[in-house]
C-alpha cells in the first residue's frame, strides 16, 4: 500500500467545492481545505505508485476548480 500526500491549488473560491468533491472519491482517505500556498490537502491511498499515479491524474486532477497538484509519497525511512 502506497500513501501519499497531493497538495492543490484551485481557482479563487474553489477551495471548499474542489475538497468536497475529491473527499468522496476512492482511495482518498482525507481532503481537507486549508490557508497558504495550497488550497486542498488530500491523503490518499492506493495498491502501488503507478495506481496512485492514475488516481491523481484519472480522478482528482479531472475536478473542476484545480488548477495545479503536487503529489507527496509517504516514505518510512
Amino acid at each position: 500500500m502506497v500513501q501519499a500526500y497531493i497538495l492543490i491549488q484551485t481557482e479563487v473560491g474553489k477551495a471548499s467545492a474542489v475538497a468536497g468533491v475529491i473527499s468522496g472519491l476512492p482511495g482518498v482517505i482525507q481532503a481537507e481545505d486549508v490557508t497558504g500556498p495550497y488550497d486542498v490537502i488530500v491523503r490518499a491511498e492506493a495498491d502501488s505508485v503507478d495506481d496512485l499515479g492514475k488516481m491523481v491524474v484519472a480522478r482528482i486532477q479531472q475536478v473542476e476548480g484545480i488548477t495545479r497538484t503536487l503529489t507527496c509519497p509517504v516514505v518510512h525511512l
